[in-house]
């Protein structure tokens, strides 16, 4: 058997260190890490003209916010104590802890908050593109709200907003809707969640601030209001969450219109559970809560015969001591 040269390893070995001593010597590329920044300050509202009105964003590709994280520093991780804007911000909590759980305001008075979820999960992202559906952002409802000034809160996906960012300019532009967070692409935080797929415990935050960052650059009234897929949380879904200082919304009034084939039991899960400071959850996404513009007037007629009137998710809940998280 032939003998092996043993200085030939040693040789190969000390130029392989070499190499690696060059590389550690020269600069560092910056990399992008992949991981939204958190936004702590509201954005500022749309820039006004001369004559009051805001001033119309560009159109365009350019216009449609990409998702990614601006190529500056990331923003710091919070220590607890908010930046001076934050605390002024409807919903902000304080960083570092379990966010509190809300389901309703007072029951005083006369105020209820109209709340609309604009769900978007991959697959219906690809029943839109493939012309399975033609929509999941109703018009009709947003037509009658403005048509009839009533206020309401708009719980968007990151993946909604990407699909409709002249929508979603045109919320963001109603000084009466108040725009809040419904992660980013509606993935269940708990298992067994309505059979939609789970995300992975170290991504939850990620996936909140995300979204946070697509709907910051359209202004208006922006909130850090939140509210889990399906209302399916649980103490570590809500321990993962605790840097963004976020309040969790859920609802005590659930309208159940996703996928109703008639109007009738909608007006009525809302009409008969309703109360001073109740929180109503439905839904503007057309293809899977095709109804909800049709209830919609009779809700509305139906509060206004009780006494009660639809304000902003933020006045609604203006003087709610926040319940213990869960």
């Amino acid at each position: 058997m032939p003998v092996k040269n043993s200085r030939v390893p040693l040789v190969a070995t000390l130029a392989a260190l070499t190499g690696v001593a060059a590389l550690l010597a020269a600069p560092t590329p910056v990399r992008e890490t992949g991981h939204a920044a958190i936004v702590w300050a509201p954005a500022p509202s749309p820039a006004v003209t001369g004559s009051g009105s805001p001033r119309a964003a560009p159109s365009g590709d350019s216009a449609k916010p990409t998702g990614q994280p601006a190529p500056s520093a990331p923003s710091p991780v919070p220590s607890g104590r908010p930046d001076p804007g934050t605390a002024t911000v409807p919903g902000a909590s304080r960083a570092g802890r379990r966010p509190p759980v809300v389901d309703h305001g007072p029951r005083t008075g006369d105020k209820v908050a109209l709340t609309f979820d604009a769900d978007m999960t991959d697959a219906m992202r690809y029943q839109l593109r493939s012309g399975a559906v033609r929509s999941y952002a109703n018009l009709a409802i947003v037509d009658l709200l403005e048509r009839e000034g009533v206020p309401a809160t708009f719980f968007l996906t990151g993946k909604w907003v990407e699909e409709y960012p002249d929508v979603t300019r045109r919320l963001a532009a109603n000084p009466r809707f108040e725009l809040a967070n419904h992660t980013y692409g509606h993935l269940a935080f708990t298992a067994d969640c309505y059979h939609l797929p789970t995300i992975p415990r170290q991504r939850m935050a990620a996936d909140v601030a995300r979204t946070f960052d697509l709907i910051a650059p359209y202004g208006g009234r922006q909130t850090r209001y939140f509210r889990f897929p399906g209302l399916c949380h649980d103490r570590t879904a809500l321990t993962e969450l605790a840097p963004l200082g976020v309040t969790v919304v859920d609802g005590d009034v659930v309208s159940g219109d996703p996928f109703a084939r008639s109007w009738r039991p909608i007006v009525d899960a809302v009409l008969s559970r309703v109360r001073p400071g109740s929180v109503v959850v439905l839904h503007v996404t057309e293809a899977n809560a095709p109804m909800t513009d049709e209830a919609l007037p009779r809700i509305l007629a139906g509060l206004a015969a009780r006494g009660l009137t639809p304000a902003p998710l933020s006045e609604v809940l203006a003087a709610t001591p926040p319940g213990p998280a869960g």
